[in-house]
């Protein structure tokens, strides 16, 4: 008997007909989500071999910097004196928003030239300008540059403070600075609303909305929170606020309203 039942479900299953998977020779054709971002900063072809090392090693300490003021209000938020400083009350995706288009932004909108196409290197004092009009994707490092930034290695040393020092003293924050006039990177949403670090102060204690979208505001911090965790850390180097604001007041009296001096005599005009 069981040898007729196994004979008989062996003819069933001969019968049945055999299952037919579909050929597809076709290879997948599907390209990553990201596909085709730039995640590195452009060099122009006129920046020679040592300008390309130079602003190229700018560009990773300018993600360093901001890397780190991201780390910075994740780890403390509002609780931290040093954003109460700089932001007030703002929320703090606002700032972190910031810092995150320049440290993971797409990058392919922006571009970094040497050849001084718009002739304002030959200027007295110029270190580099955004292209504006001319082209708002680009900006151009000029010589002097090479010359006069610094690494953030020597952050707290050389007489560097973070409240009487300019913020383009260092490569990374020269470079942030000029990062956020660009669309791409800015949106047109950071701006020049403080000059220097006594008014940058002025807009959080007033509680201002465009303390997190304020250029000024945005370096300062950076620049605090850098030297405070990471230079020398628990102490940092603000230096001695007071008188500040004469000072400040007196470098420019002869400037246009919407114009401030940077280190070395540059002169940036909104």
């Amino acid at each position: 008997m069981n040898t007729l039942l196994s004979l008989l479900l062996l003819s069933t299953a001969t019968a049945l007909p055999s299952l037919i998977l579909p050929r597809n020779n076709a290879t997948n054709t599907t390209l990553p989500w990201d596909a085709g971002a730039t995640t590195q900063y452009p060099i122009h072809d006129s920046c020679n071999a040592t300008q390309r090392r130079q602003i190229e090693t700018g560009l990773s300490e300018t993600i360093a910097l901001v890397d780190h003021a991201k780390a910075h209000i994740l780890r403390w938020g509002n609780e931290s004196s040093i954003y109460r400083k700089y932001f007030g009350d703002r929320p703090s995706f606002e700032a972190i928003g910031a810092y995150e288009l320049v440290s993971n932004g797409n990058k392919g909108n922006v571009l970094f030239r040497c050849d001084n196409p718009d002739g304002n290197c030959k200027l007295d004092g110029w270190a580099g300008h955004w292209r504006g009009t001319n082209a708002t994707d680009e900006t151009v490092i000029c010589d002097l540059s090479y010359t006069s930034r610094r690494s953030l290695t020597t952050m707290c040393a050389l007489g560097y403070t973070v409240s009487g020092s300019e913020t383009n003293t260092f490569w990374a924050s020269d470079l942030l600075h000029r990062l956020f006039h660009m669309p791409a990177i800015g949106q047109n949403w950071v701006e020049h609303f403080a000059d220097g670090y006594l008014e940058a102060v002025e807009l959080a204690a007033g509680n201002r909305s465009v303390s997190t979208r304020d250029s000024e505001a945005l370096q300062y911090f950076a620049l605090e929170a850098y030297a405070f965790d990471i230079a020398v850390p628990g102490v940092g180097c603000l230096g001695d606020v007071e008188g500040l604001g004469e000072e400040q007041e007196d470098d420019g009296d002869d400037l246009p309203d919407n114009c401030h001096t940077h280190e070395g005599g540059e002169i940036h005009c909104t």
